[in-house]
């Protein structure tokens, strides 16, 4: 695992200096919580209109129906032909190409990939509603932001691959308001190691960034549960059986990104632009008959969250958008996974829970409790970032009162998926990456 040593540390050429460093992570997560807000913003104001155009196209009949189809899958087309032609480097999450700047130093060119990231996001998850998150564009554009800035400060190459790093912590921060989480992301996944110059700039973006950002956006985390106590030790192994299953789904989702991506490959005589077109035409066919179910999906992570769903029709809508996300990140445009991700966990909790309470009636908890720890365990399974997951989670609906149930649900799906052998998402999507190269 040499080679495989995470940020700059055999390649340090240069002494890093904590105090400019600190100073500079402030205006690196000032930026990027001002450009994510701005992206939030945006895409907050694009789902709203993205519904109600398809509500007003019913109106047309068949016509709407043709004029909707037509209008997701030209926006895909146009997001894919930006990403090849402006900024190929934009494609996807970022956060794969984030990881290999670390390893293999910049490439690319920083205002085009802000640019198709920002416009080509909008109109994805935005405008045509592909299942993808908001997370993917912010993170790589607060990785740009911080390389720029040590750019134009004239810090060392070592210096702006921190404030690299740094910035994509800002940009996860603001995606989900959860500074700590963007914070523990940048060490636990980017990283992989606790350095201090690192530490110092990486919750400086954070404070930054989180300090712009409940300006433009408010200070409520993004989902609101009901309340939630603390559960005593004869509660946690249904959550250790939660995390078993959750440990297995995230392997299956997991390979099933990898699998749509590879089915993508074996087209590539096709021309990108086409093949999003496909997926896109067929998000705007489902976006027809169920606006809701398409989009980054924090509708549907709300509704599971406070229970205010119909199981029947969860159990479908859970097989939907468990496909939907890998479809949709195979459209090569730009677009995270983290919050479809979410969603599924939160759908995939809620139904085991329906399914135990019917097993178990006594059991002395709330369906949504698994929804929430869910979200941990499916987080895990697939990124295998647990800190990170348990920490974005407790953000996300502001209660550390499960924090318990979601340590035993993480624990036992990161243990399932490493005996199963499937290796964490952005490392396969890395060595996805570097295989195109």
């Amino acid at each position: 695992m040499a080679d495989e040593q995470k940020i700059v540390h055999a390649k340090r050429a240069e002494p890093r200096n904590p105090l400019v460093l600190g100073l500079l992570s402030l205006l690196v997560g000032a930026v990027a919580g001002l450009v994510g807000s701005v992206f939030r913003l945006g895409l907050r104001q694009l789902d709203a209109w993205r519904t109600l155009w398809i509500e007003r196209a019913h109106v047309w009949g068949w016509g709407g129906a043709l004029f909707v189809i037509v209008g997701v899958a030209l926006l895909a087309a146009i997001a894919a032909w930006m990403v090849r032609t402006i900024a190929p480097e934009s494609t996807g999450s970022g956060i794969p190409y984030v990881e290999s700047q670390l390893r293999e130093g910049w490439i690319g060119n920083p205002f085009r990939i802000i640019w198709v990231k920002l416009v080509g996001g909008w109109m994805t998850i935005g405008g045509a509603g592909l299942a993808l998150g908001r997370e993917g564009p912010t993170v790589q554009i607060g990785a740009v932001i911080g390389y720029i800035l040590g750019g134009i400060f004239r810090r060392s190459e070592e210096e702006r691959l921190v404030l690299l790093a740094a910035g994509a912590g800002a940009g996860l921060a603001t995606a989900f308001n959860a500074p700590i989480a963007g914070a523990v992301f940048v060490l636990e996944e980017l990283v992989g190691a606790f350095d201090v110059p690192i530490s110092i700039a990486t919750l400086g973006t954070s404070v930054g960034a989180i300090g712009v950002a409940r300006l433009l956006l408010g200070h409520s985390p993004d989902f609101a549960v009901p309340m939630l106590k603390q559960p005593n030790l004869g509660r946690v192994w249904p959550h250790l059986v939660l995390g078993v299953v959750m440990g297995l789904l995230g392997i299956v989702y997991a390979r099933a990104i990898l699998g749509m991506i590879a089915l993508q490959k074996h087209c590539s005589k096709v021309p990108v632009e086409f093949r999003a077109a496909t997926v896109g035409a067929m998000i705007g066919l489902l976006g027809w008959f169920a606006p809701t179910l398409i989009g980054g999906g924090d509708i549907l992570t709300q509704q599971a969250l406070t229970g205010s769903v119909v199981y029947s029709a969860m159990a479908v809508i859970f097989l939907i958008r468990f496909v939907l996300g890998p479809l949709s990140y195979s459209a090569e445009t730009p677009g995270g996974i983290f919050a479809p991700m979410l969603t599924v966990g939160a759908q995939g909790g809620l139904l085991l829970a329906w399914l135990w309470v019917r097993v178990f009636p006594s059991g002395p908890f709330l369906p949504q409790e698994f929804a929430v720890v869910g979200m941990a365990g499916f987080f895990t399974a697939v990124v295998r970032a647990p800190v990170t997951g348990i920490v974005l989670v407790i953000e996300l609906v502001g209660s550390s009162s499960l924090l318990l149930p979601m340590l035993a649900a993480a624990f036992a799906a990161m243990t399932v998926a490493t005996i199963i052998g499937q290796p964490p998402i952005y490392e396969s999507l890395r060595v996805v990456r570097s295989s195109r190269n």
